[in-house]
């Protein structure tokens, strides 16, 4: 029988830069300042890292970070999971941590998307049944939208108004926090008012597009202690990949995703968890769009299924509900460099379970979960990871 990874290994360091347009900043000038950032929290020398793991689409080597780090001839593997990156290159330096083969490791994703000119997630090629239709990311997530509202009932500006509650909130917490890449709060009106994209998809449903890298130091449980007094215990790493047949699948209902279900069941048997909705303190989660943020609450069983408008309106997921979501401002405001959004993530979970959020600090914290989705609703990666005191 597989063993669980709960509680063998640690975060004893992160780091964050700020993300959004860094127009100044190279990708060595993110790296370097999020890996030293996270050396400094940790109490390390950059030779004390053993082993690295690093985080970036576009199929580049380890030398994505040995030479900006000038990492002498140490082991550095590059990760790439779509929108999961980030999380896949931590969960695999964890894996190497428990199973002894190291003892400290870095575990780094970035991504640097505007000089590039990529200007949202458009659909890229790849493996392909040569039958699936081409579409765009926004239009894919639509329909998610449209089918919710048939199958629950909901007319389409009482859908609108529901998906609006998802970036008024993010906002408002991303406006707390100094490093992320939106620094102003919206209104319900502006949302409801905003340019479509893909109906019922407005621009402020729709995540941008950042520049941005973060960083975690990553040590054995029973060594935890020798760096710092209140290191992140990693509950659970759970990845779940679908077999990409939704589109083709007359049966695929478009009202959830499949792998974002069954990782968080997953997800939640590792670390012990019965209760979701009552155990999990607070969650950074994929919303890419105000409607995938909606479904991964039914999904993740925070609300119950079709019901998710009930907790929204209630304030639920606010940072004074009972279970605050996106508390740095998620994707939506805090921004998605893809190779980095997934240690973003874990960041805040990190400062809020030590008590170091500031302003959108949550009240007495004990476990944080973190989701990310790379794909689309009917073939995707799904990451789900939990990380506690």
């Amino acid at each position: 029988m597989a063993e669980s990874i709960k509680d063998k290994v640690c975060i004893v360091g992160m780091g964050c830069t700020k993300f959004g347009e860094l127009w100044d900043r190279s990708e060595t000038d993110m790296i370097v300042e999020a890996a030293y950032d996270a050396y400094e929290d940790a109490g390390i020398e950059p030779k004390d890292v053993q082993a690295a793991w690093v985080g970036v689409t576009g199929g580049m080597t380890g030398m994505a970070l040995t030479a900006p780090l000038k990492m002498q001839y140490k082991p550095v593997t590059h990760v790439e999971n779509a929108c999961a990156t980030a999380s896949d290159a931590f969960r695999n330096a964890c894996y190497a941590v428990a199973a002894g083969v190291y003892d400290i490791v870095l575990a780094l994703g970035f991504e640097k998307l505007k000089d590039s000119g990529f200007s949202g997630l458009a659909m890229a090629g790849g493996v392909s049944s040569n039958i699936v239709p081409t579409t765009s990311a926004p239009g894919m997530f639509a329909m998610l939208a449209t089918t919710y509202f048939a199958r629950y009932g909901l007319g389409p500006d009482e859908g609108k108004r529901m998906l609006a509650h998802i970036p008024v909130r993010s906002h408002h917490n991303g406006a707390l926090n100094p490093k992320a890449h939106f620094q102003r709060e919206i209104t319900m009106e502006q949302v409801l008012r905003a340019p479509i994209i893909a109906w019922p998809l407005g621009l402020f449903d729709c995540c941008g597009v950042s520049d941005g890298a973060a960083a975690a130091i990553v040590v054995r449980a029973e060594d935890a202690k020798k760096f710092r007094p209140d290191p992140v215990y990693v509950k659970s790493l759970q990845m779940c990949v679908g077999p990409a047949e939704g589109q083709m699948n007359t049966k695929y209902d478009y009202t959830h995703v499949e792998e974002t279900y069954r990782g968080g069941q997953v997800a939640y048997a590792e670390a012990g968890i019965k209760n979701p909705r009552k155990e999990i303190s607070m969650a950074e989660v994929h919303d890419c769009f105000s409607i995938t943020e909606a479904t991964i609450m039914e999904d993740l069983q925070f609300s119950p299924r079709g019901k998710v408008k009930d907790d929204l309106e209630a304030g639920t997921f606010t940072l004074e509900g009972d279970l605050p979501v996106q508390p740095d401002g998620g994707l939506k405001c805090f921004g998605h460099p893809i190779g980095a959004s997934g240690l973003r993530m874990l960041y805040e979970m990190y400062l809020q379970l030590q008590g170091k959020a500031g302003p959108r600090q949550i009240k007495n914290p004990h476990l944080g979960l973190t989701h990310n989705m790379g794909g689309q609703p009917a073939g995707c990666t799904v990451s789900v990871l939990i990380v506690g005191r």
